[in-house]
C-alpha cells in the first residue's frame, strides 16, 4: 500500500501522523511511504530521518494525496484539503465529525473511507487511540489553569498550591476518565484542593482508592455540579461522548456564580464542549479570552503544543492499526478487528457511525456492518 503523510495545517499544530520509526515499519512490511517536505520538523523529525528510514519526500500536499492509497494525519482535514482526496482513499486520523458539519459533508462528497482515531474502541469500552492524547491534555489542563490564574492573564491571582498560612486553590474536574485522572495527578502534585465529579459510582470508588483523602469525589448531577463550580478557582471539563456531541453540563448561571478571575477549561471543546459559556474555539496563538470577568481556555488541540511528546505517544498506538490496514486493506482489516470497525465514521459517501448520524440525521447513512458485508 502507498501511505502518505501531509504536513498538519491546523493553527499551531506541531504533531505529525507518521514518524521515521513508523516509516521503517511500513517499509519493512513492503509498503511505500510518502512524506510532505517538513512535515515532521516541528515534532523533531527532519526530512533526512524519513529518507534514512525509506520514505520519499514530496514537495506539496497535493503530491502526497495523489500518490497515496491511505492518508495518515493527526487532526481533521480542513476545507483546503477536501478536494485533495480521491474516491475510496483511506483517511486515518482524528475526525471529530459530530460538531463539524462542513467537514462531514466534505468527506461524504469526497467518498473517502474515514477511520477516526477517537472512535476505535475495544470490547471493554476503552479508546486506545484517544487515551494517550487524553492523558496529555489532562496534565496540560492543570498547568494551563495554574498559569491563567495569574493576575497578568486576568486570573484571580491565586497560587494553585497555596503557601504556608494561605489556603490552596480549588480545582474542580468534571469527569473521572483518562483526562480527569491525569488532571487529578497534576493538581494533587501541585498541592491544590481537588474535587472530581463523575456519573459512575465504581469510577469514583476507584479514584478514592487511588488518591484517598487528597481529593473529594462527588456523584455528577446538576445540584452537585452547581455547588462544586461555585467554589472552583479552576474548572476543568473532561466530559466526552465517543464520536458524539458533548452534553451541556455547566450552565451560564453556574459560571456566573463563580468568583471573578476564575478559570474555565473545556478539554472536549472539539466535540462541542460541556460549558456553553465558552462560546468559541481558540488556538495556541491566542489560547484564552476574558468573558464577563472569567478566563476561558478552549484550544481544540491541546497536545499540539507539546508535539514531540504527543507525536511519539500517539504513533506508539496508531502504528499497529495502521499496519493492519496497510497489510490487509481497510475493509478486511475492519472485518477482522471489531475495534477498528468501530472507528469507521464515513464510507464512500455514507455516514457509518451512530454518533455522527444522530448529529446529522438527514445525511446519507449506512451502518458499518452494511457497508462491510
Amino acid at each position: 500500500m502507498r501511505i502518505g503523510c501531509p504536513t498538519e495545517i491546523k493553527a499551531q499544530e506541531g504533531r505529525v501522523g507518521v514518524t521515521p520509526a513508523m516509516t521503517y515499519a511500513f517499509e519493512k512490511a513492503g509498503h511505500e511511504v510518502f512524506i510532505q517536505a517538513g512535515a515532521g520538523v516541528r515534532s523533531g523529525f527532519p526530512d533526512e530521518e524519513y529518507v534514512k528510514a525509506g520514505a520519499k519526500i514530496l514537495a506539496s500536499p497535493k503530491e502526497v494525496f495523489d500518490a497515496s492509497d491511505m492518508i495518515i494525519k493527526v487532526k481533521e482535514p480542513l476545507p483546503s484539503e477536501y478536494d485533495l482526496f480521491h474516491e475510496g482513499q483511506i483517511l486515518f486520523t482524528y475526525l471529530h465529525l459530530a460538531p463539524d458539519r462542513e467537514q462531514t459533508e466534505g468527506l461524504l462528497k469526497a467518498k473517502v473511507i474515514g477511520i477516526a482515531y477517537e472512535t476505535v474502541q475495544l470490547a471493554n469500552g476503552s479508546l486506545p487511540l484517544l487515551s494517550c492524547m487524553s492523558e496529555i491534555a489532562g496534565r496540560m489542563a492543570v498547568q494551563v489553569g495554574a498559569h491563567l490564574l495569574e493576575m497578568p492573564c486576568g486570573g484571580s491571582g491565586i497560587l494553585l498550591g497555596g503557601v504556608s498560612g494561605v489556603k490552596r486553590g480549588h480545582v474542580v474536574i468534571l469527569g473521572g476518565g483518562i483526562v480527569g485522572t491525569s488532571a487529578i495527578k497534576i493538581a494533587v502534585g501541585m498541592g491544590a484542593r481537588v474535587t472530581v465529579l463523575d456519573m459512575s459510582a465504581p469510577r469514583l470508588l476507584y479514584l478514592s482508592d487511588i488518591f484517598g483523602s487528597r481529593i473529594q469525589t462527588l456523584m455528577s448531577n446538576p445540584y452537585n455540579i452547581a455547588e462544586a463550580v461555585k467554589d472552583a478557582d479552576v474548572l476543568i471539563s473532561s466530559v466526552l461522548v465517543p464520536g458524539g456531541r458533548t452534553p451541556k453540563l455547566v450552565t451560564d448561571e453556574m459560571v456566573l456564580s463563580m468568583k471573578p478571575g476564575s478559570v474555565l477549561i473545556d478539554v472536549a471543546v472539539d466535540q462541542g464542549g460541556a460549558i456553553p459559556f465558552i462560546d468559541r474555539i481558540t488556538t495556541h496563538a491566542d489560547p484564552y479570552f476574558i468573558k464577563d470577568g472569567y478566563v476561558c481556555y478552549s484550544v481544540a488541540n491541546m497536545p499540539g503544543a507539546v508535539p514531540h511528546t504527543s507525536t511519539l505517544a500517539l504513533t506508539n498506538v496508531t502504528l499497529p492499526y495502521a499496519l493492519k490496514i496497510a497489510n490487509m486493506g481497510a475493509e478486511a482489516a475492519m472485518k477482522a478487528d471489531p475495534a477498528l470497525k468501530a472507528g469507521l465514521n464515513v464510507y464512500k459517501g455514507y455516514i457509518t457511525y451512530e454518533g455522527v448520524r444522530e448529529a446529522y440525521p438527514e445525511l446519507p447513512y449506512k451502518s458499518a456492518d452494511e457497508v462491510l458485508k
